[in-house]
């Protein structure tokens, strides 16, 4: 089940702890982010044992416009992951809230 930008600005604002992964490039992520573990599509197989924890939790997933993020979405979910949310149209549409 995705997420919209909406419900993650609220989340985000309330100061509810969200487990945030942005899966954009290093570059991206410096340019403009919204807090969460930088862990790139690329980087993503390598590095499930950092977030392997999380695995029944909650985990929103963000790229720049949903599509990357969707790619993350579908890897966890295949290595086991339960509740994986895929952030509709990414920090494009989340930048578009202010």
């Amino acid at each position: 089940m995705d997420i919209t930008v909406e419900e993650l600005k609220q989340r985000i604002e309330s100061g509810e702890k969200i487990n945030l992964i942005d899966v954009r490039e290093d570059y991206e992520y410096e340019a403009d982010n919204i807090g969460g573990l930088l862990i790139p599509l690329g980087d993503l197989p390598h590095r499930l044992t950092e977030i392997e924890n999380l695995k029944e939790e909650e985990i929103l997933v963000h790229c720049r416009s949903g599509k990357r993020s969707e790619t993350a979405q579908r890897f966890m979910q295949s290595q086991g992951f339960t509740n994986v949310r895929n952030v509709i149209g990414g920090i494009l549409a989340y930048n578009e809230l202010d």
